[in-house]
């Protein structure tokens, strides 16, 4: 049968096709066998790898599981089927999935990794009052956030960096700040995530002025993100890498340690309460 060649630049589609061939192709799978076990036919999944049907969701998480996958096909998935994303981010994501190791910088609110549910609510709910998104489109951020936190199960190393912004700014009231607090905490207290705040005086000393995170992928090689109002941008460029990746260590030395980073937070716990 003639194989047919995908660039996975070329649209999400595309980009899950190719990811689903790589993924069969490296458990031995033939396609018939891989329907058998997730219980669709070959022709489907042929038509899937070519990129001429599109996948469902319970398709995408059976594969995930068969496949050992770590949930990629179904953070692609979202990308296909939903508009509410910023543009770039659910493949970044994906790769987000596989990382042994995230490097995280964050501006103004909490970092989606450590949010609560409630949190990321009340931000959407915003964004469809200013008519940013729709009421659907904010239902399919919330559903993203939750499938993109599964992660966390896999237990990476996640070393994030917060802005004090982040924790200055108020964001669905005191009672959501509160819990918000709380799960820092309850994330900090995890042996794999070290959490530091960069306060406001380190000024003109934070070398970034934008979302920044860095995966270190299971081919040891590193990769950067980055997010500008529209889009998201993924690079693998190795100088920009490495620069980025100076700067971040940096950072890590000049924010406050761990135990004053904490401290800082209850503190702005106590100051939500007159």
């Amino acid at each position: 049968m003639r194989r047919t060649k995908l660039d996975p630049s070329s649209s999400p589609l595309a980009a899950f096709g190719v990811q689903l061939r790589r993924s069969r192709e490296s458990k031995r799978l033939t396609q018939v066998a891989l329907g058998v076990l997730i219980k669709f036919s070959d022709s489907f999944i042929s038509c899937v790898e070519r990129a001429t049907r599109n996948p469902t969701l319970d398709f995408a998480i059976a594969c995930d599981e068969i496949l050992e996958t770590g949930g990629t096909l179904e953070l692609m998935w979202w990308a296909i089927n939903h508009t509410a994303l910023l543009q770039g981010f659910p493949e970044f994501a994906a790769l987000e999935r596989k990382a042994l190791e995230i490097r995280l910088f964050e501006l103004g609110i909490i970092p989606g990794l450590l949010q609560t549910t409630e949190y990321a609510r009340a931000l959407v709910t915003a964004a469809v009052q200013r008519g940013s998104i729709s009421k659907e489109q904010a239902e399919q951020r919330l559903e993203f956030h939750a499938a993109r936190q599964q992660l966390l199960e896999r237990s990476p190393l996640l070393h994030a960096v917060l802005d004090e912004s982040c924790i200055r700014r108020p964001v669905g009231g005191p009672e959501v700040m509160s819990r918000q607090f709380d799960h820092l905490e309850e994330m900090a207290a995890r042996p794999n995530v070290t959490l530091q705040v960069a306060p406001y005086s380190l000024g003109e000393h934070v070398p970034f002025t934008m979302v920044v995170e860095l995966l270190a992928l299971p081919d040891r090689s590193v990769v950067a993100y980055s997010e500008a109002q529209a889009r998201g941008f993924l690079d693998r460029e190795l100088t920009k890498v490495r620069s980025w990746e100076r700067d971040y260590h940096q950072l890590q030395v000049e924010a406050l340690s761990k135990t004053a980073s904490l401290e800082l937070i209850r503190k702005a716990r106590k100051e939500l309460s007159p």
